[in-house]
């Protein structure tokens, strides 16, 4: 392995803290959601809910990780501009599509000029845009107008007044819309977690380690 094989560092620390935060993020966030929408555990304690308060406990998890969500975000998002190579991605250069097409044409089995990769491929990097991007701002701006909607006078909620023009004009359209991205990004971390363990097997190149150590192996002749 050594003699055909070269470490490159890849992925540095902020972007492994980020991806950690981030997927623990959506779990928890997505465990408390449904809970909160469709409560699946009785509270132990019977009687009045101010001897228990589960529901009052889950929502402060799920309203104090979605903090920590849109903090870690941001880090990340303001990395995007300072890191290195492969923290970086542009999809407004046109180099960035052509890449993307030839990436998807590959997947598909067809002819391609796929190009090799180190960090993620375009395709990889368009899904994150899609999903870590558009997909974290939906959730954003949807659930902070939910937590803040029973204070509309309060600064916040005067803040977030605009988001129900933009996601159907009531709550429930609003609350829609949280639900049903929420659900994509569970299917989003199912194929990303395949993909990886995919791209692993078949190119042992340490891409599922290598959000542990940063590290990953290349072939010498590809440097």
């Amino acid at each position: 392995m050594k003699g055909n094989f070269t470490k490159v560092y890849v992925w540095e620390l902020p972007v492994r803290i980020f991806h950690w935060i981030n997927a623990l993020a959506i779990i928890i966030l997505m465990i408390t959601g449904v809970y909160i929408a469709h409560p699946f555990v009785a509270a132990s304690v019977q009687g009045e809910a101010y001897y228990s308060y589960l529901m009052g406990w889950v929502r402060y998890i799920h309203f104090f990780t979605a903090f920590v969500f849109t903090i870690n975000l941001l880090v990340r998002f303001y990395w995007v501009f300072v890191g290195n190579q492969y923290a970086k991605s542009n999809p407004l250069r046109k180099e960035f599509w052509k890449g993307t097409f030839e990436t998807l044409k590959f997947y598909l089995f067809l002819k391609n000029k796929k190009k090799h990769y180190i960090g993620h491929n375009a395709l990889a990097e368009l899904s994150y845009w899609i999903f870590i991007g558009a997909g974290s701002l939906i959730m954003m701006f949807t659930g902070y107008y939910l937590y803040f909607e029973p204070n509309p006078e309060s600064f916040w909620g005067k803040f977030f007044s605009w988001v129900p023009y933009l996601f159907g004009g009531d709550s429930f359209s609003v609350r829609s819309w949280h639900h049903l991205v929420a659900w994509g990004f569970m299917v989003f971390m199912v194929i990303h977690i395949y993909m990886a363990f995919r791209e692993d097997w078949l190119t042992r190149n340490g891409t599922v380690s290598s959000i542990f150590t940063g590290y990953k192996f290349e072939c010498e002749h590809r440097n």
